[in-house]
């Protein structure tokens, strides 16, 4: 406000000098006031953020809150509190602050980004797409933005544009994990020899354990064993911590026949990892169709039982490695604990069909007919497809005199055996479900 006074003009007295001076001197003391509440939230600001930079997030947030009801409407408060709350992992109160941000701020390329990123790690793709195609609309160039929206589209199956986002972000910045991200999307688009090419680009240009591991697993994945076995051997050697590698490693040798060659870096997975279970059926597979027994991977499984006491699998496995090449006389230790084991297998998991199996085998080795045949009765019943289980039941019945009731046993036991070739689906699903979750946990990335 500007004010104009005529020093002749005989109607401002002196009182209203007086007035005038005062109304101005609270006018000064109200801006400086305000500057001064205004130079405190400022440094509470940046102290927050020092304290974010530092790594105090406890800190920072505590600022912030108290912060932010003096300042609502601050695209700035809100900004660093969602990437604060995001730090510690609170993120539903991270999106709440994001999204505030977005709605003060909708032209903003980093409030859209982070909160698209946001919701790629919490897994809600399709909540991502639209802010991130947002951040990309603002700066089209950024390359972090556009691999994010490109792994977006491939995770929700929008594949042409997927593949078309990474095609275009190689013009701009030639990287091996744009080469992995493009052999994922061409694997889930059924092109797998281009899948195969863009994972070993990758690997050649970055040789980091997970591309390592996604070049041999598109190989183990589609029963190119020779190759994945190769793929593995160099990745293994160089990443000798790596659990995965091994186990891949491990499942090649086995798929490929090898299977004594299996054992040792299975082996060598389950030391690295002793209470992961993704190695030990693979182990178990490998060890049953071996030729010799083997005190080491007695042990192993020794191990795991007594890691894992409530598991059901660790016990059957342990039982199952100490039957190794041997008939248990009933009057040996040995046999006791093959049975111990297997009934507490049993009372761990009682859907468990083929620890009944296996239970009632270890009665029929000593002729305990009685005791057999309850237990394979009650596999069949878990698992009517278990063609073993039917072969042993029949047997029963002709030992039992019963060859009217033998004849259906044996005749399902044909049936369900000439689908035996089906078991090559099944271990391929097996593998399908190793790479999946040994990709997605990110407990298997050094």
């Amino acid at each position: 406000m500007f004010f104009c006074v005529r020093l002749g003009d005989q109607g401002w007295s002196v009182g209203k000098r007086a007035q005038f001076r005062l109304e101005i001197l609270c006018s000064l003391l109200l801006f400086a006031a305000l500057a001064n509440a205004q130079s405190n939230l400022d440094q509470q600001f940046q102290s927050a953020v020092a304290q974010y930079n530092a790594g105090h997030f406890a800190e920072a947030a505590a600022q912030l809150e108290d912060l932010l009801p003096r300042v609502p409407n601050s695209f700035e408060v809100h900004e660093l509190l969602g990437l604060v709350y995001a730090s510690e992992s609170q993120d539903t109160k991270a999106i709440e602050q994001l999204q505030a941000a977005v709605r003060l701020k909708p032209g903003d390329f980093q409030a859209n980004h982070n909160l698209g990123e946001l919701y790629i790690k919490m897994g809600k793709i399709a909540g991502a797409t639209p802010f991130l195609e947002q951040a990309q609309r603002i700066n089209p160039s950024s390359y972090d933005n556009g691999y994010d929206l490109a792994l977006a589209y491939s995770l929700t199956q929008r594949l042409g544009q997927a593949r078309q986002r990474v095609q275009s972000l190689l013009q701009q910045k030639n990287t091996g994990e744009l080469h992995n991200l493009l052999g994922q999307i061409e694997e889930k688009d059924a092109k797998y020899l281009a899948a195969e090419n863009e994972f070993s680009i990758a690997a050649h240009m970055d040789p980091s354990e997970a591309n390592l591991f996604d070049w041999g697993s598109e190989f183990l994945l589609h029963r190119t064993y020779e190759p994945a076995i190769e793929v593995f051997e160099q990745a293994a050697r160089r990443y000798p911590s790596s659990p995965r590698l091994m186990i891949g490693l491990g499942m090649a040798l086995s798929a490929r026949g090898k299977y004594e060659e299996a054992i040792q870096p299975l082996l060598k997975a389950a030391d690295l990892d002793p209470a992961d279970p993704r190695c030990y059926r693979f182990l178990s597979h490998a060890y049953d169709v071996s030729p010799s027994p083997s005190p080491d991977v007695v042990e192993r499984f020794r191990r795991y039982a007594e890691l894992q006491p409530g598991n059901a699998m660790a016990q059957f496995y342990y039982a199952m490695s100490l039957m190794k090449g041997k008939t248990p006389d009933e009057s040996s230790p040995e046999f006791h604990e093959v049975q111990s084991l297997l009934q507490k297998s049993i009372a761990l998991d009682g859907t468990f069909a083929e620890a009944h199996f296996r239970l009632g085998n270890l009665y029929a080795d000593q002729h305990e007919y009685a005791k057999s045949f309850p237990e394979y009765e009650r596999a069949v019943e878990l698992n009517p497809n278990h063609p073993d289980a039917h072969y042993r039941l029949g047997q029963y019945y002709v030992h039992a005199g019963r060859k009217d009731l033998a004849q259906p046993e044996f005749a399902a036991y044909q049936r369900l055996r000439a689908e035996y070739l089906a078991q090559l689906d099944k271990e391929g699903n097996e593998v399908q479900q190793f790479v999946s979750a040994a990709k997605a946990d990110p407990s298997t990335k050094p």
